[in-house]
């Protein structure tokens, strides 16, 4: 099947004067089952309707949304796979120079806030064409809604953005929908009673009925409580059984939010997954370099959808909901047949998953009449114990992909929920998950160990892991295997004290675990934590939430969770002396660090306070003559930093040894 027109060269190709649909992506074309908008766009091609592309358009003038002239139906806008804002910047508000999304992986095909801006132009130019907009930055930010990177509480971005309706979650079923009735000649307005769907409204013309009323978009902007309040009600009415109608007033406006869309069950993802996808990316893109966010999933297969782990950062149960679908085996194997067909595939299946991989029933059998548990979490602090746990199914799925001529290997890279793997009394799937399913390395996120801390992020206690990482290496020896497993973190979460990252640090160094990476929290839009960040409020209890917000004490956290790396040594013993715990600066087993050139045990400083200033500077420039090159480099960076002096490591390592003497001369002494 060939990929959809691009241009307008490729829509006269295939014979077409007009489309039906123009769907405008902040991504590259890619045309793989893993990209929301390759399904999107196959689905409007499946059920008829003359569907372009327009990939990462110059928003910096016209041409590219006029090329294909006004579509007969209207127009659909997404941002891509993730939040423009978040593909753009970094936590610490840098400036990203890759892209994952786009061919040759460089940054800047796209504006920030994306949606809004495409919107805004297409209203510009096609004043009366529809504009429906969907995908992740579109469904996160449904409501008013805190954004980090302006950091101010912001309106619906279906105002901003000038369309005419908004499709959150997944988007399938309201697409199909939306699709028909433009179709068959109704109006825009005929769209309201839609479910998965939000529209805006005048407040003169609204017909009051049985909703659930959120704060305004005025009182969250003045007041942080009722913000915590509306993010609660939000993620409450987030279930497709028992979810009802939301509205925020928005000024002389009202949002509304019908319930949301019931999820594809089993045939309908078994038809989703079916339809032709190239799996790739369109030629135009070669000579770029290709893009790379697809050479990870190439050859992956999503089982599932839905997740009911549901942690407070994640974003899934509030754009995918919490309850878990699942595709047929048939449906998988069928999948897995048609990459032998493939000249790019050399026998590995890069991941059998989904939002959690382990996942294949709901979490409950009342949840089917009764929805999801409002203020209950199936698994954590600790497992529900009306929660059903099996791996049955999934093991099945993946002995046959396993025994299939021309696989060599099936791995599973999405997310293990080791808390709801360690539940199952039937250990068979554990054991060939070592055996089988790992290339060297498990990953899985216990994220901290404080138990408060994991609370507030909606994850279980540390207990759960040690079980876990027990059980992993016992299995592993007996399958006489190298393997690990490695686990992410998080600093700086709301909740997280300093003196909670020294205890995570002492963790590690018990556990002999030296993280690589360590993700300081990201406050993106429609997430609890997010929430508890902005307000400093814990949505469901309304307590007061310690928050890490300076750089100064971020930098810290993070740095002592990778306290090993040497060129952290400066901050980690900042760190350690603001918490109160000198004790762990030394030479001791116990100690996280060393102390630095010109310190004694705790950190303190050899050098007496009492002394004549005339021999603190000639045993200070003795001193610093002494010391090696790494010594010398290691206390610059020392001294960069009490003073406060913005400067990269990176840059800080290139300066010579002996200039740096220069800079610090005077200041040795102090």
């Amino acid at each position: 099947m060939a990929f959809l027109p691009m241009n307008a060269k490729e829509m006269r190709d295939r014979g077409w004067n007009e489309v039906d649909f123009v769907y405008v992506c902040g991504d590259s074309y890619v045309d793989h089952p893993s990209f929301g908008a390759a399904i999107i766009t196959r689905v409007l091609e499946d059920c008829g309707y003359k569907t372009a592309f327009l990939a990462q358009p110059n928003w910096k003038n016209d041409d590219d949304f006029t090329q294909f002239g006004k579509p007969r139906l209207g127009f659909m806008v997404s941002a891509g796979n993730i939040d423009s804002m978040v593909a753009h910047y970094t936590v610490a508000k840098r400036k990203r120079h890759d892209d994952a999304y786009t061919a040759g992986g460089k940054n800047g095909r796209r504006p920030d806030r994306a949606v809004t801006v495409y919107c805004n132009i297409i209203r510009k130019l096609y004043p009366d064409s529809p504009i429906i907009i969907g995908g992740l930055e579109a469904s996160l930010r449904r409501f008013a809604h805190y954004d980090y990177w302006k950091n101010e509480v912001m309106p619906s971005i279906i105002f901003d953005s000038k369309a005419d309706l908004l499709v959150y979650g997944m988007g399938e079923l309201q697409t199909i929908e939306i699709a028909k009735r433009l179709s068959e000649g109704y109006p825009v307005e005929s769209l309201y009673d839609i479910r998965g769907v939000c529209y805006k409204i005048r407040t003169d013309d609204y017909v009051p009925k049985s909703v659930v009323e959120l704060p305004s978009y005025e009182r969250v902007k003045e007041d942080k409580r009722d913000y915590a309040i509306a993010s609660r009600r939000e993620l409450e009415e987030a279930d497709a059984v028992r979810g009802k109608t939301l509205i925020q007033r928005h000024g002389k406006y009202i949002l509304v939010q019908n319930p949301p869309m019931q999820p594809l069950d089993t045939k309908q993802l078994d038809y989703v997954y079916s339809l032709p996808y190239e799996r790739w990316y369109p030629k135009c893109y070669e000579s770029l370099g290709g893009v790379p966010g697809i050479n990870e999933v190439l050859f992956s297969i999503t089982h599932n959808r839905g997740c009911f782990g549901a942690c407070n950062f994640c974003s899934l149960a509030f754009h995918q909901g919490r309850a878990v679908t699942v595709r047929s085996e048939k449906s998988i194997i069928e999948e897995a047949e048609s990459f032998l067909d493939n000249p790019r595939f050399k026998g590995y299946i890069s991941d059998v998953g989904g939002p959690t991989a382990n996942f294949r029933l709901p979490s409950c059998e009342k949840q089917k009449k009764l929805g999801l548990c409002k203020n209950r979490r199936c698994l954590a602090p600790t497992p529900c114990p009306n929660m059903q746990v099996s791996h049955t199914e999934y093991l099945d799925i993946l002995r046959k992909l396993r025994n299939l001529k021309g696989i060599k290997k099936v791995f599973i890279r999405s997310g293990i929920r080791f808390d709801y793997l360690i539940e199952d009394e039937n250990d068979e799937f554990f054991r060939e998950l070592v055996k089988y399913h790992i290339s060297g390395q498990l990953r899985v996120a216990p994220e901290h160990c404080s138990a408060e801390d994991l609370e507030k992020m909606g994850k279980p206690h540390i207990e759960s892991y040690k079980r876990f990482c027990k059980m992993f290496y016992d299995f592993t020896g007996k399958e006489n295997k190298d393997q690990y497993v490695v686990p992410y973190l998080m600093s700086s979460h709301p909740g997280s004290t300093l003196s909670d990252a020294v205890e995570l640090a002492l963790f590690c160094k018990r556990e002999n675990i030296h993280p690589k990476q360590v993700q300081d929290f990201y406050p993106t839009p429609g997430t609890i934590s997010t929430s508890m960040f902005y307000t400093e409020l814990d949505p469901y209890t309304l307590k007061e939430v310690y928050v890490p917000k300076s750089e100064n004490e971020k930098a810290m956290q993070r740095a002592l969770l990778q306290y090993f790396i040497p060129e952290n040594k400066p901050i980690v013993i900042k760190a350690l002396i603001k918490a109160g715990r000198r004790d762990l600066i030394g030479n001791d087993k116990k100690c996280l660090v060393t102390p630095m050139a010109g310190q004694t045990q705790g950190g303190y400083s050899k050098q007496s306070n009492n002394r004549n200033s005339q021999n603190q500077k000639g045993r200070g420039r003795a001193q610093w003559f002494s010391c090696t090159g790494f010594q010398k480099k290691q206390y610059f960076l020392w001294i960069m930093w009490n003073r406060q002096i913005v400067c990269s490591r990176a840059v800080c390592f290139q300066i010579d040894v002996e200039c740096m003497f220069v800079l610090l001369i005077s200041e040795v002494h102090k």
